[in-house]
């Protein structure tokens, strides 16, 4: 790895870990929200669907989480007084979901989290310097998206191999 690979790993591994490092020490400093990472993170896929709100399925698509898990994370973010759900009347299989009052305040501290963060972080770019970080973002975004489409075709190869390990 040359330099500059390097500095540039150190420096996107450490940034992940500070940037969660800090998202919890502000759900922990503001205490009036006894919410994970997680649960903030759904509430704030809630809250993007407005008034409306959002379906199961359209949270569970947006965070990349299975219908299970998004489905149990909600029932415990009601119970919380977080959320609140609603049948849809057309097909009552179907589950809408709005952030309570409750649940608009933690988002809203969370978004002033993330507000603070971006404007902090692009506070003496200029014009220029702001497209390269935007271009070099969608970059490694755009891998991320690739390995995960990559190992979800990946997996069921490895499959049988680990099937046959487990056997022998």
């Amino acid at each position: 790895m040359d330099a500059f690979a390097a500095a540039l790993n150190d420096l996107l591994v450490n940034t992940f870990h500070s940037i969660l490092k800090l998202e919890e020490e502000s759900l922990s400093r503001i205490g009036a929200f006894p919410l994970s990472i997680s649960e903030m993170h759904l509430l704030e896929a809630v809250g993007r669907g407005k008034d409306a709100g959002k379906s199961i399925t359209d949270i569970a698509k947006e965070l990349s989480v299975t219908l299970p898990s998004v489905t149990a994370a909600v029932n415990k973010l009601a119970k919380k007084g977080y959320l609140n759900k609603e049948k849809c009347e057309n097909d009552r299989r179907m589950v809408f979901v709005r952030l309570s009052e409750e649940g608009r305040r933690a988002e809203a501290s969370h978004r002033f989290f993330h507000r603070h963060m971006v404007n902090s972080a692009s506070l003496d770019l200029k014009e220029d310097e702001k497209a390269a970080l935007i271009r070099g973002l969608n970059n490694l975004h755009a891998f991320f998206r690739s390995q995960t489409h990559a190992w979800d075709q990946l997996l069921p190869k490895l499959e049988p191999t680990r099937q046959e390990e487990r056997s022998t």
